[in-house]
C-alpha cells in the first residue's frame, strides 16, 4: 500500500505536507539530533550526524504501535510473547523520533513496505548512486550482511567499523547509501532505528512478510550495474 500523505516538521519546527507520491522520497526532516543507540554509529574524530535524540512530545507504547499495525493491515495474527516484545521495542526505538502519529506511521511503513525495483527507479536513488563511492559502500556492507548473523545494534556497529577499513567515505557518503538500501530513504540517524527492527520483524508472523536486511540487500544490489 502506498504511503499516505503525512505531516513532517522542518528543522525550524514548521509543518510541511509531503504527499504519498512514490516518485518523491520524503526525508524524515522532523527529527533533529537523532541517534540509533548512544554511540552506535558515531564516527569518532570527525563530526557525526548521529547524536542524542530529541525526545518526542508524545510517549508511544506497544499498544500504540499495535493499533497502527492493525489499522494498516500489517499486524495480522501476530499475537505471541515475541510479537509483543517486538511491538514494545518498536515503540522504544521509533517513539522518540515521532513527533506525532503520522510520523510514527511513516517510520513503521518503512519496515513493512519495501519494493527494491520501485526504489531503484526513483530519480533521487539514481542521484545518490551516482555519487562517488556509493556503490562501493553498498557492496562492502552487503557482503558482510550476507555472511553474518541477523543485524542487531552490535552487529551493525561492527559492520560499519569493518566497512570503514575498506573505503575512505564517512558521514553521509557512508550512511546514506546504507539507509537508502535498507530503509528506503536516504536521511538521518532515525532511519538506523528502522533498520535495527527489520530482522526481528522478519521472523514474526505479521500479515505482511517483512523483508529482512539480507533480502533487502540482495534485492537492491541485484539492480546495481
Amino acid at each position: 500500500m502506498p504511503l499516505p500523505p503525512f505531516p513532517m516538521r522542518s528543522e525550524s519546527g514548521a509543518s510541511q505536507w509531503l504527499g504519498g507520491n512514490n516518485s518523491a522520497v520524503p526525508r524524515v526532516t522532523g527529527i533533529s539530533n537523532t541517534s540509533l543507540v548512544p554511540d552506535l554509529l558515531v564516527d569518532h574524530g570527525e563530526p557525526s550526524e548521529v547524536t542524542e535524540a530529541t525526545p518526542s512530545k508524545l510517549e508511544w507504547s506497544a499498544s500504540d504501535v499495535a493499533a497502527i499495525c492493525r489499522e494498516c493491515g500489517w499486524l495480522g495474527h501476530a499475537d505471541s510473547p515475541e510479537s509483543h516484545a517486538w511491538l514494545a521495542e518498536a515503540a522504544r526505538l521509533l517513539g522518540p523520533q515521532a513527533y506525532d502519529r503520522s510520523e510514527l506511521i511513516t517510520l513503521l511503513a518503512m519496515i513493512f513496505e519495501y519494493d527494491a525495483v520501485a526504489l531503484y527507479a526513483r530519480p533521487e536513488t539514481c542521484a545518490l548512486l551516482a555519487r562517488s563511492g556509493a556503490r562501493d559502500v553498498l557492496r562492502e556492507f552487503a557482503t558482510r550482511v550476507l555472511e553474518g548473523p541477523a543485524l542487531d545494534s552490535d552487529r551493525f556497529k561492527q559492520i560499519v567499523i569493518e566497512v570503514k577499513t575498506k573505503i575512505p567515505w564517512r558521514g553521509q557518503r557512508l550512511f546514506h547509501p546504507i539507509r537508502l538500501a535498507l530503509a528506503g530513504r536516504a536521511g538521518e540517524g532515525a532511519l538506523d532505528r528502522v533498520i535495527l527492527l527489520l530482522d526481528s520483524a522478519a521472523e514474526l508472523p505479521f500479515a505482511i512478510s517483512v523483508k529482512g536486511t539480507r533480502q533487502r540487500m540482495l534485492e537492491f544490489c541485484a539492480l546495481l550495474d
